[in-house]
């Protein structure tokens, strides 16, 4: 990135105000807090910056973004658990090391980092206490934020309390956890899976 000549140069480590900052070295941009300091660029090491021009903002060709609605192994999971016979309800989520599966039993399953947790996600984007899937004597599963700091969104939409089916998203903290529901029709499945796809 070629700096202007006319724009300041900051060195890294001055506390130079708050806003956004560009490295000189790559375009790395930062973005700092009032009395924060300028850090070393973590993309190159470098050490000079320019406050960011809003006028220099990159722009992103849409048609090259792609968008994953499902990833490829909750198709796999949910193939594996019908052929086993298995006609429930599940949320499953990629961990660190593997794909975990969770059957939902009725009545009331917490999720969060708490150790009494009937779904412990241990990490800090997670509220001890985050959220909870409500399933009925019906069948219908329903999912409520449980005061949580970071908010609770399925299929990308923050709510409070929202019926859930087969193939939704649940965002809790930085996990990913899907609802299986092996006891749907496949017409319903189909249902669902159109209306995801707009």
């Amino acid at each position: 990135m070629q700096s202007d000549p006319g724009r300041r140069i900051h060195e890294a480590g001055r506390v130079v105000g708050g806003g956004s900052y560009t490295c000189v070295g790559c375009g790395f941009a930062v973005t700092l807090a009032s009395l924060e300091p300028i850090p070393e660029c973590s993309s190159c090491g470098g050490s000079r910056f320019v406050r960011a021009s809003m006028f220099e903002q990159p722009t992103v060709d849409i048609d090259a973004i792609e968008v994953e609605l499902e990833p490829g192994w909750l198709g796999e999971t949910r193939d594996r658990l019908a052929d086993e016979g298995n006609e429930d309800q599940f949320l499953a989520f990629e961990g660190e090391e593997e794909i975990s599966v969770i059957r939902v039993p009725e009545g009331w399953t917490r999720i969060g980092r708490s150790a009494t947790a009937e779904i412990r996600l241990d990490d800090p984007t997670v509220s001890r206490r985050h959220a909870v899937i409500v399933r009925t004597p019906e069948g219908e599963l329903r999912a409520l934020d449980d005061r949580s700091l970071n908010g609770v969104f399925v299929n990308g939409d923050a709510v409070e309390w929202s019926p859930l089916s087969d193939g939704d998203e649940l965002a809790i903290g930085r996990y990913r956890l899907y609802v299986i529901d092996t006891t749907a029709s496949p017409a319903e499945a189909g249902n669902n899976a159109r209306a995801l796809n707009g």
